[in-house]
């Protein structure tokens, strides 16, 4: 059962209006599903604006955040949970802890930072959470081809690629992660 998932995305909101449009409609689908959110803590971009939907709707919303960043004041303070930890490792790891899956949205380097993680701590059989893409606009479709060429050139195995739950709006991709099979494939096959 889900009862929180971590969203990844964007401090910024990009260009694309999509964007921002996307954000709220998965934190208001979260919310109306009783389905929590767990995310970097943020008032800033896309994570500001996933946040709110999630709160306007009567959602739970818990932000996890460095003290660095807290002190710079970008964190949300709004929120029904804010939790400070002393370093970006602690932030994943508590995130990882507090939710049941895992979604990376538009962003930059931190969220293919975060997802590249969940991803590569189901590999090695860290956790057996469900993970996927909420691919808007096809924003990851080059990162999949990517994935796709890792699997082709055998760094990455096809079972292992076949665990991302990937969708372009957010009912079907949380329908993905509901059904996500882990299966025991050994990340040294």
């Amino acid at each position: 059962m889900i009862k929180n998932i971590a969203v990844f995305c964007g401090s910024n909101t990009g260009k694309n209006p999509a964007y921002k449009e996307k954000a709220e409609a998965l934190g208001t689908y979260l919310a109306k599903n009783k389905i929590g959110l767990v995310f970097g803590g943020g008032k800033v971009g896309l994570m500001g604006i996933i946040a709110d939907a999630v709160l306007k709707n009567n959602g739970r919303a818990v932000g996890v955040m460095p003290d660095h960043l807290f002190q710079r004041e970008v964190g949300h303070k709004g929120l029904t949970e804010f939790k400070i930890v002393k370093s970006m490792h602690e932030r994943k790891a508590l995130i990882e802890q507090e939710s049941d899956a895992f979604i990376a949205m538009p962003g930059g380097m931190g969220t293919l930072d975060e997802i590249a993680e969940i991803f590569t701590w189901s590999q090695l059989n860290l956790h057996r959470k469900p993970f996927g893409f909420y691919n808007v606009d096809g924003y990851f479709d080059k990162l999949l081809g990517f994935f796709k060429h890792m699997v082709n050139e055998r760094f990455l195995h096809q079972q292992h690629f076949d665990r991302m739950c990937i969708a372009d709006e957010p009912q079907g991709l949380i329908e993905k992660l509901k059904i996500f099979d882990h299966g025991s494939v050994d990340k040294w096959l």
